[in-house]
């Protein structure tokens, strides 16, 4: 399921770390999965990857905003 920028952006700071940690942990069993031949779905890791990219965006908008 895609990710909103929005319902990112209503995240809290801890929450956007924990939401990045498991994104890429999923990431990683994707790759293990698609490296296998066991990965049924392979436009996933595209989803994953700009999920992920969408998140540390809003990350450092957090940052330069606190500065």
């Amino acid at each position: 399921m895609k990710m909103k920028a929005s319902d990112i952006r209503k995240m809290s700071s801890a929450e956007l770390e924990t939401k990045l940690g498991e994104l890429k942990k999923d990431l990683f069993q994707l790759r293990l999965q698609h490296a296998t031949n066991q990965l049924e779905n392979p436009v996933r890791i595209a989803q994953v990857k700009r999920d992920i990219a969408r998140v540390k965006t809003v990350i450092r908008e957090l940052e330069l905003a606190g500065q």
